[in-house]
């Protein structure tokens, strides 16, 4: 785990939310007024997840569904085009990956980044194994390695390779890659960059981070403590 340039990246991610907020504060406020005048109910959600050591945070997203209150499929968590309780506004906003945009306050609040592993809900925290939960050793993001290599096509144990390989490898070099492969499914959809994670890799990196890593004991304590609380 590069170390140095997490930090590095953190203090960066910093600016650049700042930035990005200014920049598109009016599509923000363009997406909020859609949003208003389709359907009745709250403009943005605050879903808890868990972030960086198993702490529980709130994630802020723009409401692209009819409610607040549709029930959650853990089997079906990566909500498709064709769901019908998408809005018409929903639809765009998952398509261009605006619904997304409210978490530049949660950079600005130091818990998430641009680029990392994506927070799941706290629902997911006793479905991993030991070596997986180095993900959560960083900052979650916005977007990450998982959401450009096939996202809703990939199993969820191949999401959760992608997120242990990025916070085992994490560089400039791969945070620019997942950019600019996030503007390619923007432009082209998440099933043409759709790539699942063969056996040996997963061997490969399951050895890599037990024989390089171990997991910090606060973490492994907060994610078992929210398991034992259900």
């Amino acid at each position: 785990m590069n170390t140095g340039y997490i930090k590095f990246k953190y203090a960066a991610d910093f600016i650049f939310a700042l930035l990005g907020l200014v920049l598109l504060s009016p599509l923000l406020l363009g997406a909020a007024i859609a949003i208003k005048c389709e359907s009745r109910g709250r403009v943005l959600l605050r879903q808890r997840r868990t972030g960086q050591y198993g702490k529980k945070f709130y994630c802020y997203k723009f409401r692209t569904m009819t409610g607040a209150d549709i029930e959650f499929d853990k089997n079906a968590s990566v909500i498709r085009e064709d769901n019908p309780h998408l809005t018409k506004t929903g639809k765009f906003l998952r398509k261009f990956k605006i619904d997304e945009l409210p978490q530049l306050v949660n950079v600005l609040k130091g818990e998430m980044c641009l680029i990392a592993p994506r927070p799941l809900l706290p629902v997911y925290d006793g479905d991993y194994e030991p070596w997986e939960l180095v993900k959560f050793e960083i900052r979650p993001g916005i977007t990450g390695l998982g959401q450009v290599c096939g996202n809703g096509y990939l199993t969820m144990k191949d999401r959760k390779y992608y997120d242990a390989y990025y916070a085992m490898h994490a560089s400039l070099k791969l945070d620019i890659k997942i950019f600019l492969r996030t503007l390619g499914v923007i432009a082209f959809g998440e099933a043409k960059y759709l790539r699942p994670v063969g056996r040996q890799e997963y061997r490969r990196l399951k050895r890599e981070v037990e024989r390089r890593y171990t997991v910090r004991p606060k973490t492994v304590a907060h994610l078992r403590s929210t398991f034992a609380d259900r």
